[in-house]
């Protein structure tokens, strides 16, 4: 969604308010079910399924939607939930049949034709959708997203209806692992009020899953209520869930603290010290498929021209991670050493190591590769980052430090704050950072492919530094296509050799998800993901 790069957040005035006077964090839901309060941050774009690449907005649609399959809470698996059968002879050709019984909450029913309607707007290069490139393995996707000019087609040519329960999908390649990818939010259906009142879908967003959105005041709270004819195996067991927006994370762990919220999902790097003697057993700390990194503007010569490898190389060598996480992270993040996480395994595609000395500590060679590669483009670094969270902050800091002393220069790298997640996400998407940038990656799905593919593919949904190489994307078509996953997985492995060699961005730290809650909620887990399961919730 998420991934694609993503952040957390907090609360103006008016959610202070808010919080301050709701009794226990919580109020009362529909029914009399109690409501639980969680931090949260306003995502970047409207909640379309295909618009959606980044954690907030994520968080919105996993409670919204269900889809063909579900990433499993606990494992990480992909799970069949509107999908009765997916089936394949060739990985190329695949039929889908769906499970009876299911609507939207506006009573509409789910269909084959609500998936297709669905995917066709994602891919339709006019709706300017950011995950457009999720459907590019779909015949005829070249000509509804073609790289230039408008598009010559309004459908994918490789998306037919049969009947109200199934529907073909023709892919333009073998791609054995493509069922797999369907838990992800831009493959989500839609009802058909999507598109008769697109206008008021995107105010008040109907979905299919267990709860539905009762009201949102931008900046302030995002209030989803439980589906009470929810037909899926997973509904609500509370009534549901505010999303209080924050801009300080500082700020909502004060509010956990005080009693006037009952969940946050970020713990403020500056609170990690205190956060277990404050908290106890009520503190998360687990694996999650994250990883943090600095991500070069490749579209910028000054970085993306020959040679500048070695600077790119240098620079990641000036970093002490070790030092970094055990001072400021406390031993919630580890050094990474490739660009994908520990969390797939050795079967997913996780191989330690990949990323070689680059991402050992050396500052000798890091001021040599500096110096070979024709120094820092114009004397300084700059890294931008959201500000809207205590802890980029700290850590932004620290990286400049080393790079500081690495260097024998106070003033080589400073940080550079973007007020909001949003603005931050805004200039990044419109190529105005002349320097590397903060660029985590939540996992979307359990894939190495979900590592590699979308941040460094050419052109691909969140390659926001614009890194382009020839043979990394014929690798990662290879990968698709092999035939089974030990072979796709050992494809994807030599196109992240071919990162390791070009360095379009810095690998610095894996990440835990971490999170705290209130006495008055219990049942409360984070999934592979870092985002809490908001549906096993109990209140009392």
């Amino acid at each position: 969604m998420r991934g694609a790069a993503r952040a957390k957040w907090a609360v103006g005035a008016a959610a202070l308010a808010l919080a301050a006077s709701a009794c226990g964090g919580g109020t009362a839901g529909p029914g009399g079910s109690a409501v639980v309060s969680a931090s949260w941050g306003d995502p970047q774009n409207p909640l379309e399924p295909a618009n959606t690449n980044e954690v907030q907005g994520g968080k919105v649609l996993e409670m919204l939607m269900r889809g063909l399959k579900r990433y499993n809470p606990k494992t990480g698996a992909a799970e069949n939930v509107l999908a009765d059968r997916i089936e394949t002879t060739d990985a190329r050709h695949y039929t889908v049949t769906l499970k009876p019984g299911w609507t939207f909450s506006n009573g509409e029913k789910v269909t084959a034709k609500s998936f297709v309607d669905a995917w066709n707007y994602g891919a339709l290069l006019d709706h300017k959708q950011k995950n457009a490139s999720f459907f590019q393995y779909i015949d005829g996707f070249d000509k509804v997203h073609p790289d230039k000019g408008t598009a010559t087609a309004k459908t994918l040519s490789g998306l037919k209806v049969k009947d109200d329960r199934t529907f073909t999908v023709a892919l333009n390649q073998k791609f054995s692992s493509w069922p797999d990818t369907l838990g992800y939010s831009a493959f989500m259906p839609l009802p058909q009020a999507f598109f008769r009142d697109h206008e008021g879908w995107l105010k008040k967003p109907i979905g299919n899953g267990p709860y539905m959105v009762d009201s949102y005041d931008k900046g302030t709270v995002l209030r989803m209520r439980k589906w009470k004819k929810y037909p899926g195996p997973d509904p609500a067991q509370n009534g549901g869930i505010d999303l209080r927006v924050y801009t300080d994370n500082d700020t909502a762990y004060t509010d956990l603290q005080a009693g006037n919220l009952d969940l946050v999902d970020d713990i403020p790097a500056s609170q990690l010290r205190n956060v277990r003697s404050d908290l106890g057993d009520r503190y998360l700390n687990q694996p999650a498929g994250i990883i943090q990194t600095l991500t070069f503007p490749m579209y910028d010569p000054q970085w993306g021209k020959p040679g500048r490898e070695k600077v790119r190389r240098g620079l990641s060598m000036a970093i002490d991670r070790q030092q970094i996480t055990k001072e400021i992270f406390q031993h919630t993040r580890t050094p990474a050493t490739d660009w994908t996480s520990p969390v797939l395994g050795e079967k997913g595609g996780y191989q330690a190591g990949v990323c070689g000395d680059a991402c050992d500590f050396n500052p000798a060679k890091a001021r040599q590769l500096i110096k070979e590669g024709g120094g820092l483009p114009g004397g300084r670094l700059t890294l931008t980052y959201n500000a809207d969270t205590g802890s980029h902050k700290d850590w932004i800091d620290a990286v400049c430090n080393s790079i500081n002393k690495t260097l024998g220069n106070d003033r080589a790298c400073v940080g550079n704050p973007v007020g909001t997640f949003a603005d931050f996400r805004n200039q990044i998407s419109a190529r105005h950072l002349t320097g590397p940038f903060r660029a985590g990656w939540q996992m979307d799905y359990p894939l190495i492919q979900n590592f590699l593919q979308p941040l460094y593919y050419t052109g691909a949904s969140s390659n926001d530094g614009k890194f382009s190489n020839a043979a990394f994307d014929r690798l990662v078509n290879e990968a698709n296509a092999a035939p089974d996953a030990r072979q796709a997985v050992a494809k994807f492995q030599d196109a992240e050799r071919i990162l390791a060699q070009q360095m379009p961005s810095i690998p610095l730290w894996y990440q835990n998800g971490s999170g705290g809650y209130s006495e008055r909620i219990s049942m409360v887990r984070l999934n592979p993901f870092s985002v809490p399961v908001y549906n096993e919730i109990t209140v009392g």
